[in-house]
């Protein structure tokens, strides 16, 4: 029986996830089409996508105990976002409606950590954690790259956007304004450690409950 519930609990929980990122995808992961804030939207995009990721990663990874099972998790989610993309595909709506984040090489560099650290769980926390924040936002822009045309996407298929009297003029944020990478990677580095945290500590309430 307890098999037969680790296993449950194992496979509702990838289920979950899995659906959730792909409804973050839906939501975040479309950012080229808000063309007042296409900036802003990405960054915002690339910390979702990134804690997202090592939440559920971390959590199967130590689950199994075998460095690899991130980068399957991240392949499942891969797959079940690229059914999503084609459902808004058959809708009518162009291929690159929907940027599928890739998730992949960041899960692959987690996996990475902990092998190398000899399956240190703490390391793979603050180490693999900051890796994936910190790399995510590096391969999404990957996506940018292999959409078609995004203006032309942008300006056909656009999304409801601030009125004009609240779109910022010239905004003076920072250096960074240019820089969603650099923005998305830092803030992403820096969120990614504590939920990584939180899937490893996710991982020890499933054994206990399990085990009462």
């Amino acid at each position: 029986l307890m098999v037969w519930l680790r296993r449950t609990t194992h496979y509702l929980f990838i289920v979950v996830v899995a659906v959730n990122s792909t409804l973050l995808t839906i939501n975040a992961g479309d950012y080229i089409f808000y063309t007042d804030w296409a900036w802003t939207s990405f960054v915002v995009f690339s910390v979702s996508q990134s804690t997202m990721l090592v939440v559920g990663a971390i959590y199967y990874m130590l689950f199994t105990g075998v460095p690899g099972t991130a980068t399957y998790y991240a392949t499942i989610m891969t797959i079940y976002t690229w059914v999503a993309k084609g459902a808004w595909f058959s809708l009518g709506y162009p291929y690159d409606f929907t940027a599928v984040p890739v998730w992949i090489p960041s899960a692959m560099l987690l996996d990475l950590t902990c092998w190398a650290t000899r399956r240190n769980k703490h390391a793979a926390i603050i180490i693999g954690g900051t890796l994936v924040g910190l790399s995510l936002p590096l391969f999404n822009m990957t996506n940018l790259l292999l959409v078609r045309d995004p203006l032309e996407m942008a300006f056909k298929y656009p999304r409801p956007t601030l009125p004009p009297y609240m779109t910022p003029i010239e905004p003076q944020v920072g250096k960074f304004y240019n820089s969603p990478v650099a923005l998305g990677s830092g803030a992403g580095a820096v969120l990614s450690v504590p939920i990584a945290a939180l899937g490893a500590k996710l991982n020890t309430w499933t054994y206990r409950w399990m085990a009462a």
